[in-house]
């Protein structure tokens, strides 16, 4: 049974640290999940509001050890096995290491075809918390698989404009977000995720206030809006994701843009900034689309 996807981060804290933030009941409800239980060796679960099929748990541990944590997880009536594996790289940093079987290819977590196709974007928000969570520093908000309410509100220490420059200009957005985007800074412009040359229907950018507003549509209706206001030397960012159906959510975009502001909140609030990301291994993702390590 071969992974289906492989995440691989760098965590400033020493191994222990992370170990028990993954294994600590207390840990996990603060940066994981609304829910979750932990009795080593013998029970490993996490559920809620922000758990895909989160009604119930549905994991089932496997194996337990100081450094690697192996478990089943039932979802889309498919079961899958999560295996996380910490490896030591300093005295204060761990390499983590996170993969998962039976999931779908690129094209179908793209369309969100099903639950599994949630999976990559949760986890990757989940070990952008985790890695804040070890340092002391503020979460980025988590997604709400029950409510169609796309809005969130995160405050960022740097000023509206440099926040704005951030967002409209391609290469610091690929910095950031750890993908490729190409970017027409000007209303009517073109907005692409991994580059004009293979998205026959990118983004245009439909609003644009410098230092206050960016706001970019799809052909299909959905419209994705950074709104921007000084705050006490800071920036209040409200993102939101609006103009789809409310009967099937777009979650996996969602958890994506969240996701993405967590790295956008790191690269302006760390004076010794760089990527997390070592490795992100996709079945069928395409070649160059990720800016990464």
């Amino acid at each position: 049974m071969g992974e289906s996807m492989k995440l691989r981060a760098r965590v400033a804290a020493p191994i222990k640290d992370v170990h028990h933030a993954l294994t600590d009941a207390k840990a996990l409800r603060t940066w994981l999940a609304e829910h979750a239980e932990v009795q080593l060796p013998y029970r490993y679960e996490f559920w809620g509001r922000d758990t895909p099929e989160g009604d119930v748990p549905h994991q089932r541990l496997i194996h337990a050890d100081d450094r690697t944590l192996r478990f089943s997880w039932l979802l889309d009536s498919t079961d899958t096995t999560v295996e996380i594996c910490l490896d030591e790289e300093g005295q204060d940093s761990t390499i983590l290491t996170l993969s998962q079987t039976n999931l779908p290819g690129w094209e179908d977590i793209v369309a969100e075809t099903s639950t599994l196709s949630l999976v990559y974007p949760y986890w990757a928000l989940a070990i952008a918390n985790l890695i804040d969570y070890l340092v002391g520093r503020e979460l980025t908000p988590r997604c709400d698989v029950t409510s169609p309410r796309m809005r969130e509100q995160v405050l960022i220490d740097a000023s509206p404009q440099a926040v704005y420059d951030s967002l409209v200009d391609p290469e610091t957005f690929t910095k950031w977000f750890g993908a490729k985007v190409e970017i027409e800074p000007y209303i009517g412009g073109r907005w692409s995720m991994g580059g004009f040359d293979r998205d026959p229907s990118p983004a245009k950018i439909v609003e644009l206030e410098p230092g206050r507003t960016v706001s970019i549509a799809w052909d299909e209706g959905l419209v994705a809006s950074w709104e921007l206001a000084e705050s006490g030397g800071k920036t209040r960012l409200t993102f939101i994701q609006s103009g789809f159906d409310e009967r099937r959510p777009p979650y996996g975009a969602w958890l994506g843009w969240l996701g993405g502001i967590a790295g956008l909140r790191r690269f302006h609030e760390l004076s010794d900034w760089r990527p997390v990301w070592l490795e992100v291994y996709l079945e069928g993702m395409p070649e160059g689309l990720l800016a990464i390590g």
